[in-house]
């Protein structure tokens, strides 16, 4: 069974977040082996300059690299990633199954993105979206978008 899994900074704060993905998780475990990884968001002042933020994703970037994978297909989250419909993202399923890929994870940064190490080891980079979206929000949105993407490969009617 393929292995699923967002690794993703910092915490969800709100419950109705956290119940989204709770939520998806449960749907998520007919399809695939289905998990989300936290790692800690850094600390920044206020104002941060250009430079603090810089350190900071730097940092983030090197516990996201502690939980990456080799034989995983990485994708970065990223607003300067490619962007997809639902049936193009399904797909991205069935085609790493079929290059013998068994785990996918993808990477969703701090409000501050991620950092550009990260970015560049990744074999894909992933965009939703011009807009910009809160990183807690993003999560819940991919978690149902891993969802839909499961149940088009599948012929369900969830997608429409």
């Amino acid at each position: 069974m393929m292995q699923v899994e967002i690794i993703c900074v910092g915490a969800l704060k709100e419950v109705y977040f956290h119940q989204a993905c709770q939520e998806y998780a449960k749907r998520l475990g007919r399809f695939c082996q289905f998990r989300i990884t936290e790692v800690r968001e850094e600390r920044m002042p206020q104002n941060p300059s250009p430079r603090q933020v810089t350190l900071c994703l730097q940092k983030e970037g090197v516990e996201i690299a502690k939980k990456l994978v080799s034989s995983a297909m990485a994708v970065a989250l990223c607003v300067e990633g490619s962007q997809v419909d639902s049936a193009e993202f399904s797909r991205m399923f069935s085609e790493a199954a079929v290059a013998g890929i068994s785990h996918i994870q993808f990477v969703i940064g701090s409000s501050y993105g991620l950092a550009d190490e990260i970015k560049a080891s990744t074999k894909f980079s992933l965009s939703f979206s011009k807009m910009t979206f809160p990183h807690q929000l993003m999560r819940v949105l991919l978690c149902e978008q891993i969802y839909r993407g499961f149940m088009i490969q599948n012929g369900g009617k969830y997608h429409k």
